[in-house]
């Protein structure tokens, strides 16, 4: 919700359903929207496939309560602050923010809101990756970028992951900009939203290399982690939860 012009995060210890009634606008309520940031320019609609079928498996393992379909909403659009998770994706370069539109993306962040953004590439250097960074140093110019490690907690924000999956592996990490030391950017060049397109009979569009099917099953888990740190923050790396954790990692 939006609350004297800032987002506020529920507290990492209060359960998920309380933490999206905490931020969900009054139009939907307590349930999750996929919100997709417009740009001027670099082919930013997903496939309707992508966030039906992300809806779906979100809804089928576990509580959160979703709308159909997504939500677009450009950077200087109010409803920019209806939702703590906006998704950016592309395969194509895009034209950049005005002053107006960075300051309201700044906001978002520093208030408490997630970007999440996906290569659709899936290449080091392509058109998106070049104006992506390019924007976020106008938005965040103090933040530096960094590769997640292992034990960041949105590898751990529902599935335990040692590994990112994605269309295909142009990286073996994501990426990250943070804010007083919350990740409030979150960078994939693996295109992981590839992972989730479908034909019209339902089979997969695209094939996942170099690791097939069990490389595609890793992304599907991480964008649901991802959607769920949006959500949580850093709720499982609570210290309450550690030996739980250890004992799921050790081999």
């Amino acid at each position: 919700c939006r609350r004297g012009g800032r987002l506020r995060r529920a507290a990492p210890t209060i359960v998920l359903l309380l933490a999206m009634q905490v931020w969900a606008a009054e139009p939907q309520r307590d349930q999750f929207v996929f919100t997709v940031l417009s740009t001027r320019g670099g082919s930013w609609d997903p496939d309707p496939t992508i966030i039906d079928g992300i809806l779906q498996y979100l809804t089928a393992t576990t509580s959160v309560r979703v709308l159909p379909g997504r939500r677009a909403v450009a950077a200087g659009d109010p409803a920019l602050f209806d939702s703590p998770f906006v998704c950016l994706t592309g395969h194509e370069p895009f034209e950049s923010f005005s002053d107006s539109e960075v300051e309201a993306l700044r906001r978002f962040l520093t208030g408490g809101g997630l970007i999440f953004a996906n290569d659709a590439m899936a290449s080091r250097g392509s058109g998106f990756d070049r104006a992506f960074r390019r924007e976020m140093a106008r938005v965040l110019p103090e933040s530096e970028w960094q590769s997640l490690p292992k034990d960041h907690a949105v590898l751990r924000a529902f599935y335990l992951l040692r590994q990112v999956g994605g269309r295909a592996l142009a990286s073996p990490t994501l990426e990250g900009l943070s804010w007083q030391g919350r990740t409030a950017v979150i960078y994939t060049q693996n295109d992981l939203l590839g992972v989730w397109a479908r034909d019209r009979l339902g089979n997969y569009q695209q094939a996942c290399v170099p690791g097939g099917e069990p490389q595609r099953m890793e992304g599907m888990k991480l964008t649901l982690n991802v959607i769920l740190y949006a959500l949580t923050g850093t709720y499982k790396t609570d210290v309450i939860h550690r030996p739980f954790i250890q004992q799921k990692l050790n081999p």
